[in-house]
């Protein structure tokens, strides 16, 4: 019989932010522990450090009171940053032409693991 890690999972959708943009914040702290990233989230100057922090904290307190768990023994997973839906906009120029404006957006989602120590595996 198998056991089943544990896993908590959080989801932003519709973030107008680029993806691209986005994805910068997300790869500073793929695979570090939960206080780790915080803390880099914490001091990133970008838009989407902001948001990513807010669905960090989401998914910590929902494994907190779901489980129990302690925030030092959760790292984030994985985490991937997908494209939204995109809204096109037209800008007027001169002699009738029309520029194209696409203002995108993403949906952000985190999925948090447990660490597990030697200890508890030789227990197991």
């Amino acid at each position: 019989m198998t056991k089943r890690k544990m896993e908590f999972t959080a989801k932003l959708s519709n973030l107008r932010t680029a993806p691209r943009k986005a994805r910068q914040v997300v790869d500073l702290v793929r695979r570090k522990r939960v206080p780790e990233a915080q803390s880099i989230l914490l001091f990133t100057v970008n838009k989407s450090a902001r948001h990513v922090l807010n669905l960090l904290n989401s998914a910590v307190a929902s494994a907190k009171h779901n489980r129990q768990l302690e925030e030092s023994n959760l790292f984030i997973s994985k985490i991937t940053v997908d494209e939204g839906p995109k809204l096109k906009r037209w800008h007027p120029m001169s002699r009738g032409r029309a520029y194209p404006i696409i203002k995108r957006s993403c949906h952000i989602a985190i999925i948090l693991g447990e660490v597990v120590s030697t200890e508890k595996k030789l227990r197991q």
